[in-house]
């Protein structure tokens, strides 16, 4: 299979689209999949409408990453179970998703990078993580052929996957167990009876459900206003980059704060900036920019602001807020979203990568890509009922490290729809936080 994911891709899942079931999830992203998954293991009648591709944006645009390193301390107990879930699914699926426990490696710059590091211990060290500091001896022996790193924060049993073949295999063991997917199937609406949720209103008709989850990414805030529910979401261009087949200098994945690489099965590596955030503001963006304050602020010097054009951005200035739920949606005029990368930023990739790597040099790029990463103020993902809308939960806002943990969210957000305790704290991802006076705390910028 091509990567990533494009309107071009093959139709894998046509339907047909049932007139009623148990619950359907908007959104064909590896939370919307595996949220689907668990709850068809249990015996809910699934539906899942996805306007484009199963995983056609960041799903299969990501870099393949599955750590727990790094996490919020909020995330991290998800994120933990979620690797153990990942070292099952294999053998569940009945698929190769390409998954590997080859470590994930945070390289330092600086002692300013290690101060970081050494700060993010108390977490690895309160959950009994594996994760270790690096002193530059450390590095030269994990890594006898990079250069100009002074030391690191490394974890054993993180992992990586391919993104493109996981999400769209998984897709298809859950179809396996009962979920109806259907692609190029765009959800216009939701169906509002006595003030709840009755169902969904989509391109191919209405289906009938109690409970509907909204997992549509970067399409969600636009979705969730048109029903009066306020979703502060910001897109992020992140450009990706795959090398030709290479030498193997690394197996696993590593960063530092200008580039992260990840060697991929093909025998190439996956390439993308570091600390560099371009920011498409639209209307909506505009608005909550006082809320994404904090967090921009942590890295001006690496931020980008660009105008959401409509090509490319479901917050454009001329996107429409209201469209009638018998007429085409913006979801059906962009059913992926699919951004150009900045081909200045892959040069300097390649020129990044050569340094750290002096005896490959520069690398022959294969192929580019850019994707539109959906971030909230505070880097973490809204998990939540819409108190609003009673039948709607909310499952969005992943911040572009969505893929990883994606499996225990799935199990998490299952169990919100149907009522059970999910096991974890789930208090920092509330909806209500961006409105009842929580002071908004960027996570761990690692």
């Amino acid at each position: 299979m091509t990567f990533p994911i494009t309107e071009k891709s093959p139709v894998g899942f046509p339907g047909p689209l049932p007139g009623s079931t148990d619950v359907v999830v908007i959104g064909g992203g590896v939370i919307g999949v595996m949220t689907a998954w668990f709850l068809a293991k249990r015996g809910v009648k699934v539906v899942l409408c996805e306007k484009g591709r199963v995983a056609g944006e960041q799903s299969s645009r990501n870099w393949g990453w599955v750590r727990q390193q790094g996490r919020d301390p909020a995330e991290l107990p998800i994120m933990i179970e979620s690797l153990s879930i990942w070292k099952r699914l294999e053998a569940e699926a009945g698929a190769d998703l390409g998954f590997r426990q080859t470590g994930v490696l945070y390289a330092a710059n600086g002692q300013k990078d290690m101060a970081e590091f050494e700060a993010w211990m108390v977490h690895a060290t309160a959950h009994r993580l594996d994760t270790r500091l690096l002193g530059r001896a450390d590095i030269a022996a994990l890594l006898p052929n990079a250069a100009g790193w002074v030391g690191g924060l490394w974890t054993a049993s993180d992992a990586r996957a391919e993104p493109w073949i996981a999400v769209p295999r998984l897709a298809r063991a859950a179809a396996g167990a009962g979920v109806t997917i259907v692609e190029d199937c765009a959800v216009r609406a939701l169906d509002i009876a006595a003030g709840r949720v009755a169902g969904v209103v989509t391109e191919k008709g209405r289906v009938a459900a109690d409970r509907v989850v909204l997992a549509g990414g970067a399409w969600s805030a636009l979705l969730a206003r048109a029903h009066g529910v306020i979703l502060p979401q910001l897109s992020v261009r992140a450009t990706v980059a795959a090398t030709v087949p290479m030498a193997e200098v690394f197996s696993g994945a590593a960063a530092d704060s200008h580039f992260a690489v990840r060697r991929r099965l093909d025998g190439g590596y996956t390439l993308a900036p570091g600390h560099f955030h371009e920011f498409f503001i639209g209307p909506d963006a505009f608005r909550h920019l006082r809320a994404f304050w904090p967090q921009i602020r942590k890295d001006i010097s690496g931020t980008r602001f660009l105008p959401a054009a409509p090509r490319h951005y479901p917050d454009g200035w001329a996107t429409p807020r209201h469209w009638p739920a018998d007429g085409e949606s913006p979801f059906e005029r962009m059913r992926i979203l699919d951004p150009r990368p900045n081909r200045a930023e892959i040069e300097r990739l390649r020129n990044r990568f050569a340094a750290a790597f002096p005896a490959l040099g520069r690398p022959e790029i294969a192929t580019a890509w850019a994707g539109m990463i959906d971030t909230m103020p505070d880097v973490v993902p809204v998990i939540d009922h819409a108190a609003a809308l009673p039948g709607l939960t909310i499952a969005t806002g992943l911040s572009g490290h969505g893929f990883g943990i994606g499996p225990g969210m799935g199990r998490v957000v299952a169990d919100l729809v149907e009522g059970r305790a999910p096991g974890h704290d789930l208090s920092r991802f509330r909806l209500a936080r961006f409105r009842d006076g929580t002071r908004i705390e960027p996570g761990p910028a690692l």
